[in-house]
């Protein structure tokens, strides 16, 4: 069960960058939450990083966090 989910891409072929960012929130079975990232080049598989959270909004928040960071660094979200 996927409660938050979104995904950014970074694209500028002048300087050969096809990235793509995808964040989730998913409950754990120990009662708390992981933040899911994957990343890497699209078309590819990409690197994959749980990060635990004791609460749904502490890890919506760092999702959050995130997503502001990305989208200063050029990344884009996507409707899939």
């Amino acid at each position: 069960m996927q409660l938050f989910d979104i995904r950014l891409v970074k694209i500028n072929p002048d300087k050969n960058q096809y990235r793509f960012y995808q964040l989730a929130v998913w409950p754990d079975l120990f009662g708390g939450f992981s933040l899911v990232r994957e990343w890497g080049r699209i078309g590819q598989s990409g690197q994959l990083r749980f990060d635990p959270f004791p609460t749904e909004q502490a890890a919506r928040e760092a999702l959050t966090n995130l997503v502001q960071r990305k989208c200063r660094t050029g990344y884009e979200a996507v409707n899939r």
